[in-house]
């Protein structure tokens, strides 16, 4: 089964969450066969559960993760972290266009162009190339006001209260 029409997604906001959400539509894709493929911006660490998950659930679901391990200094971002981003962008559009996915989710890509590593030329760019039957999401905070206007549904995550405020780390099999 293929989609019959692909939309652009975006989850952005402050709020925990965006990764999640875009995680829950991969799981109900491939409940339905669809071939997900997720790629992770600016997550050089891990292993992550979700990657965990995903090997049991291929051929439906194929995370990459990219990016080096740690933060990236939003401020002054490495040159290695921009070449990274870049091809790892270059990686999702041949994934979009390659055929042989039906949902294409650039997790954390909004947070790659709020910190400069990507221009937003770049990712509007991708996102007018959209193969017409396949669904396209874009997480990460701060997404930009131009790939919000070119989306068809945005959702911003508000937090009003996170637990880490209170000194509890990312959890194993919650948060990583």
């Amino acid at each position: 089964m293929k989609l019959e029409r692909g939309l652009i997604q975006v989850y952005t906001g402050n709020g925990k969450g965006k990764t999640t959400a875009s995680l829950g539509l991969a799981l109900r894709a491939v409940g339905r066969e669809l071939k997900v493929c997720m790629i992770q911006f600016m997550k050089g660490g891990g292993p992550y559960g979700e990657q965990m998950a995903a090997e049991k659930l291929a051929p439906f679901l194929t995370i990459i993760q990219t990016g080096r391990p740690g933060w990236v200094n939003k401020d002054n971002p490495h040159q290695a972290d921009k070449d990274l981003a870049a091809e790892a962008l270059a990686l999702a559009a041949e994934k979009l266009q390659g055929g042989e996915y039906d949902l294409v989710i650039l997790d954390e890509v909004n947070g790659a162009v709020s910190m400069g590593l990507l221009p937003v030329e770049a990712l509007l760019d991708l996102m007018a190339k959209k193969p017409e039957k396949v669904e396209l999401v874009l997480t990460g905070r701060n997404a930009h006001e131009r790939v919000i206007e070119a989306a068809d549904l945005v959702t911003e995550m508000c937090e009003i209260k996170h637990y880490y405020k209170a000194g509890v780390n990312a959890r194993v099999g919650i948060e990583k």
